[in-house]
């Protein structure tokens, strides 16, 4: 085991961390089989300091505004965490710690801390962001590509929102609340008692992606792979509904991934 490539085991699970490219998760197999899409730019990345895109990537912090390089024009899209090499703070057989240090192009000092906790039917992400300086706005979540197919069934999808975020032409929120309409989806949805979202593929296996958070963005537009985003904001949240990091209270969150044979 390199010490960029973590290899985490309990029962018939295995999670390998990618430390050196971006803190991901490379890659989940239950009993051999593959859950995550496979390739450098997928498996399931975080996505810090913000999440989705910021409109024109720009954001204001007090009365500065702050520009973010345009990588998904004319966005700035996903955070910077996942394009840096982290680095490990501790490992054990079932748990690995890493941390990254946030530099430029974001414009505030501070650490952000993953934890990967895996059991035999589970794997908990914790992640927190975490300041000795000024205060600054933040989000935070995680962007996994779960295979669309797993042993030769096509995933389904399941969940119950209590509204969609209205999607302009831009990509980004409008700020209206709509009634969740049918998929295929690449939106945002509002989940007030937590995330909950439920991934199966028929006779084979069930995935249930859970958050105390109380927005996920659902993304199955693609022919290879299924999103299912839990974050602390909506996209264009540093704008629309900024979470502040102080160095009294960090920005913490949390999902967990539980999975069942069918």
């Amino acid at each position: 085991m390199s010490n960029d490539h973590i290899i985490l085991a309990a029962g018939d699970a295995r999670a390998t961390v990618d430390a050196g490219n971006g803190g991901r998760l490379a890659s989940v197999t239950l009993a051999g089989t593959e859950l995550l899409r496979q390739g450098p730019r997928y498996g399931c990345f975080p996505m810090v300091p913000w999440c989705g895109r910021i409109r024109d990537g720009r954001f204001r912090d007090g009365a500065t505004v702050h520009q973010m390089p345009l990588n998904s024009p004319p966005h700035a899209i996903h955070g910077t965490a996942r394009d840096g090499a982290w680095r490990t703070a501790r490992v054990t057989e079932d748990e690995a710690v890493i941390t990254y240090d946030l530099v430029e192009p974001w414009p505030h000092p501070g650490r952000v801390t993953q934890v990967f906790a895996l059991t035999p039917d589970s794997l908990t992400l914790t992640m927190a962001v975490e300041t000795y300086a000024d205060s600054f706005p933040a989000q935070i979540g995680w962007h996994p590509w779960f295979n669309r197919s797993v042993e030769g069934a096509d995933a389904v999808l399941d969940f119950a929102a209590a509204w969609q975020e209205e999607r302009g032409d831009d990509h980004l929120p409008t700020g209206n609340r709509l009634d969740p309409k049918p998929g295929p989806w690449d939106d945002c949805f509002g989940m007030p008692d937590g995330v909950d979202v439920t991934v199966t593929w028929p006779e084979r296996l069930e995935l249930k992606v859970t958050s105390p958070e109380q927005w996920v963005v659902v993304y199955d537009e693609q022919e290879a792979a299924v999103c299912v985003e839990p974050q602390t904001g909506p996209p264009n949240g540093l704008n629309t509904a900024p979470r502040l990091v102080t160095p009294l209270e960090p920005l913490e969150a949390t999902t967990t991934w539980r999975w069942r044979r069918l």
